[in-house]
């Protein structure tokens, strides 16, 4: 037999279990830093394979090492766990039974995968040469996030090479998503008060009027993508949330806007706060008012390493054949896998979960988000040979 041909054999194996732990997952949900049953489940399952030496880096994470029989490469491979808060409006048996909270990110499939990947290794520890880290991380969907603290608590150390991936509701089934270089955006967020004085809705002219302002702060600040930046630099300035008032005849006092900045070139997520701010500043000024401004970092944007997405591309080629891969543009959500690439060389990738034919087309973070489960095979096969070449020092 091939190696192909081996490796579909295993993953034909674990298969129905790796849909059973998804489906159980999906079932009982856990919000960011809550994952204690979810975490549970994972050593649980993880110790059942035997031949892994298992440990808790943080109170809702798990990581699992297989070391192997001959010294060499150190390969870690990352799944996050965490749910959204989101009521999940789909009628399977397995929705979710938490009340407003629901997997609808396909974390559920990402830690079925790795679970997946983790048996099939352990029945395979005499084969192979060097040590993998199966890194089961808390709280993606949460900043500061939980991947910074699996790092902090060493999970990276001595590591040669990270891998991980997600299930994409934009890809279909079959598909594996690649893109070299630059993939997602770092996610900052800005909040802006206004300040002025508010008064009766029929006496304009004795107030200073915050919501005036603040819709003259909200269309000045969008002169920052289309004035200020060279227009083939990937920029978002996204204003999300403008909260002001509470009766029709009421001018209030102060505003809330809120909102998300995503870019990938460092420099410019440090110059544009500090666009933002000189704006608000000139405007409030101008009339009277004041401000406060406050602008949180992110997660990292994720840039792939191209020796390591090389080494993904291929494998998608070997297993899948040359249709199945589809490079992809960057796009501007964030990821904190980009933690863990602070440590190590790496790559991300997506695993196509879309299937309009089974009516599976529901965006990410959708009331009715769910996966092409056939897509989970797919993944565990991908995690286990693109694992093998690096091992073996393909990148």
């Amino acid at each position: 037999m091939t190696k192909e041909e081996i490796i579909k054999r295993l993953v034909d194996e674990v298969k129905t279990d790796v849909i059973a732990w998804r489906r159980h997952l999906h079932a009982h949900p856990e919000l960011s830093f809550q994952e204690e049953k979810t975490a549970q489940f994972v050593f649980e399952t993880l110790q059942s394979f035997g031949h892994l030496e298992l440990s808790r880096p943080t109170k809702t994470s798990v990581m699992a090492r297989l070391i192997g029989q001959q010294p060499g490469r150190v390969v870690a491979i990352r799944a996050d766990m965490d749910a959204l808060p989101i009521q999940e409006e789909n009628t399977f048996e397995f929705a979710s039974k938490n009340p407003g909270v629901m997997h609808a990110c396909g974390h559920d499939g990402h830690t079925a995968m790795l679970l997946g990947a983790a048996k099939i290794f352990a029945q395979l520890r005499d084969d192979i040469r060097g040590e993998i880290r199966f890194l089961f991380q808390h709280a993606e969907e949460l900043f500061p996030g939980g991947a910074e603290e699996m790092v902090q608590a060493g999970v990276m150390d001595g590591v040669d090479v990270v891998i991980g991936t997600h299930l994409w509701s934009p890809l279909e089934r079959g598909k594996i998503g690649i893109v070299y270089g630059p993939m997602m955006a770092a996610p900052d967020r800005f909040f802006i008060r206004i300040i002025g004085k508010g008064g009766h809705g029929a006496m304009p002219h004795q107030t200073i009027d915050a919501i005036a302002i603040g819709a003259q702060v909200v269309t000045n600040l969008q002169h920052i993508v289309s004035r200020y930046v060279d227009p083939l630099e990937p920029l978002v300035l996204s204003v999300t949330q403008f909260v002001a008032g509470t009766a029709h005849n009421v001018l209030p006092g102060e505003v809330e806007i809120q909102g998300t900045v995503r870019t990938f070139d460092e420099t410019l997520r440090r110059t544009v706060p500090q666009w933002m701010e000189r704006i608000v500043k000139g405007i409030t000024e101008a009339h009277g008012a004041s401000y406060e401004f406050q602008f949180d970092y992110g997660y990292r944007p994720v840039i792939n390493y191209d020796e390591v997405t090389h080494v993904i591309e291929e494998t998608a080629r070997e297993l899948l054949g040359e249709e199945a891969v589809a490079r992809l543009k960057p796009n501007m959500g964030g990821e904190d896998f980009s933690a863990f690439l602070q440590k190590a060389p790496g790559s991300f990738f997506y695993v196509g979960a879309r299937n309009e034919e089974k009516g599976i087309v529901y965006p990410h973070h959708h009331p009715r988000f769910t996966i092409d489960e056939d897509a989970l095979e797919i993944g565990v096969q991908m995690f286990v040979a693109a694992t093998l070449k690096l091992l073996a020092g393909a990148e």
